[in-house]
């Protein structure tokens, strides 16, 4: 379904970018806001957007707790979603989704990282199992791991998905809630001068509307155009290898080698990909690089080599096809940028994903749906596109994680403190004065803490993270 813009008409919310986060964001408008939103999509065959470029994948084996929290809530969702997203007289949405797990491989150099990550996803709900040597050779006996150290395999809530049916099943049923998408490009959107509400101009319209949702992706600095402002996100090009094997992979999980490569099984093939290799010795990542220009040399060179090294089934392979499309990569801290855009009140941003996207396109488009709306929608918070202009990095240092850790468990101390002092004060004899110097409890309280916490303190993200090495926008 697709209508004309009416310029004069005041619109409540309009969704620039019909992909998945901006059909989700209307959807999750409609369903539970009864608000009906306009999306405007300047291509509704989404032949190369990243929504159907995508190789669909969730995990839950993040650093950051936000991130864990996602997965955790979208994952849920795409279990319910042939039933939610439903539209009555239609066939329900199949989505196929294959709960198999992702499987971080870490030799030496990595295996703390991947142990501290561990911890963090356990602390956060998430059904992480930590295999060693002998337990990987155990339950993946075609691995070779003479190199590896352990392994961080999903039990349970990751795995993969048909993406482009996720993102048809969102819009679906946000056009039978009253939803409308318009087939157009926004080039530039500003404050109108004598009132609270946005302008925007297409190339073929302009509109106004109270609110405006930039859920463009990789181009979302394009459609901030007359706003004088711009975001860390750039369009970054990563290559899928379709390959036939007569591997037999029982169980197979999405696998992250530590060279980078990743594969996973789709129907009777393998999909496959890694991060782009360097060239004249320098790292080669252009923004906006053909998606036409494939890079065979990538999978000779590359990842070939890594999965028949792996996996030595797979010395016996073709490749059958292949396809690219683009991260939404943001520069600062590859996460995404969600919630109000600094110095404007009803002007929101769900962009720079960086791999991220699909995966978590139910839970943002939920708490997207709040925040415009008005309610909080605390489990965005730490996605804020302010972080950029204060410096503040989703994925932070070990020695930024461990002050963060000092300063919360010195606040939990003090607390602590705070009641003894109160406990002592009562029992304390008449006329006896309660004293803080060195010897007190909080001193020793304090100093005590300080050695804990430095050991005890987070871990800074895995290189996967820092250093995308997944399928395009499976995350």
């Amino acid at each position: 379904m697709s209508t004309s813009l009416f310029s004069g008409e005041l619109q409540d919310v309009v969704i620039v970018g019909g992909g998945v986060i901006g059909s989700a964001i209307a959807y999750f408008l409609a369903a539970e806001h009864g608000v009906r939103a306009t999306v405007i999509e300047r291509d509704l065959t989404y032949a190369k957007a990243s929504s159907a470029l995508s190789a669909s994948s969730i995990r839950q084996q993040f650093s950051t707790p936000a991130n864990i929290a996602l997965s955790r809530w979208s994952f849920e969702f795409l279990q319910r979603a042939h039933e939610t997203l439903a539209v009555p007289g239609d066939a329900p949405p199949l989505l196929s989704l294959e709960e198999r797990g992702y499987l971080y491989l870490a030799t030496e150099p990595g295996a703390a990282t991947l142990r501290e990550n561990h911890a963090i996803q356990i602390a956060n709900g998430a059904d992480i199992r930590w295999l060693d040597r002998p337990a990987l050779s155990a339950k993946f006996p075609w691995l070779a791991c003479d190199d590896i150290v352990a392994g961080t395999w999903g039990a349970s809530g990751e795995g993969w998905f048909d993406g482009p049916a996720l993102l048809q099943a969102f819009r679906r049923k946000a056009i039978s809630l009253g939803v409308r998408y318009v087939n157009d490009e926004v080039l530039g959107v500003q404050l109108q001068a004598v009132s609270p509400y946005v302008i925007g101009r297409t190339s073929n319209n302009q509109f106004i509307s109270k609110n405006i949702v930039l859920a463009t992706g990789a181009h979302v600095n394009k459609a901030m155009g007359d706003l004088a402002v711009s975001l860390p996100v750039s369009a970054k090009k990563r290559d899928v290898f379709v390959v036939e094997s007569p591997a037999q992979l029982a169980d197979c999980p999405l696998v992250i080698d530590p060279s980078g490569v990743w594969f996973r099984p789709e129907g009777r093939y393998f999909i496959c990909g890694a991060p782009p290799r360097q060239r004249d010795g320098m790292p080669y990542d252009p923004d906006d690089a053909p998606l036409d220009d494939i890079d065979y040399g990538l999978f000779d060179e590359v990842i070939w080599p890594a999965l028949a090294a792996r996996v030595p089934q797979f010395e016996a392979l073709k490749v059958r096809s292949a396809w690219a499309g683009y991260y939404e990569m943001n520069a600062f801290d590859h996460n995404g940028l969600v919630g109000t855009l600094p110095g404007f009140d009803n002007i929101f941003v769900a962009s720079g994903f960086s791999g991220h996207g699909m995966q978590h396109a139910p839970a943002v488009g939920q708490a997207m749906a709040r925040r415009v709306m008005g309610h909080a929608a605390p489990e965005i918070d730490a996605f804020t596109p302010a972080r950029v202009g204060r410096g503040e990095t989703l994925i932070k240092s070990r020695e930024q994680r461990a002050l963060d850790w000092d300063r919360v468990r010195n606040r939990q101390m003090r607390g602590i403190a705070g009641l003894w002092r109160a406990f002592w004060m009562q029992r304390r004899p008449a006329g006896r004065k309660f004293t803080t110097g060195p010897k007190s409890k909080d001193a020793m309280l304090d100093g005590h803490l300080t050695s804990v916490s430095l050991v005890t303190g987070e871990t800074n993200a895995a290189p996967h993270e820092l250093r995308r090495a997944f399928p395009v926008n499976a995350g």
